[in-house]
């Protein structure tokens, strides 16, 4: 964990090959791939400053071309060294989401 604060997170995170990025009208944006990813949450890269409690909608788009929409919440927002790939790291807790969609994020984990 990049920030130095104490680990509280309920949920286990992984790396697992998701990509992400905000739907809707911004689904323009190229999609992100997920640093970290648990079914509370997600830590990834943006350009974008968010506050925290920001609440976004998001396209969840999993390796066997499958995808889903989701409601998250801004927790967190680090900016990062200038001249990198991304402005920001965030973290993400999903606020609303179709359970068969968390249970394939799980699947994943446990693979």
């Amino acid at each position: 964990m990049s920030r130095g604060v104490i680990d509280r997170r309920r949920f286990a995170r992984s790396r697992v090959p998701i990509l992400v990025r905000p739907a809707g009208f911004l689904a323009r944006i190229a999609p992100r791939l997920v640093d970290d990813i648990s079914i509370g949450g997600l830590r990834t890269h943006t350009d974008e400053a968010l506050r925290l409690g920001t609440r976004l909608e998001l396209e969840l788009f999993f390796p066997d071309g499958g995808s889903a929409t989701c409601l998250a919440e801004v927790v967190w927002a680090e900016p990062l060294p200038e001249g990198g790939a991304a402005r920001f790291e965030v973290g993400l807790r999903f606020v609303q989401a179709d359970p068969a969609d968390l249970e394939r994020i799980a699947a994943l984990l446990r693979s």
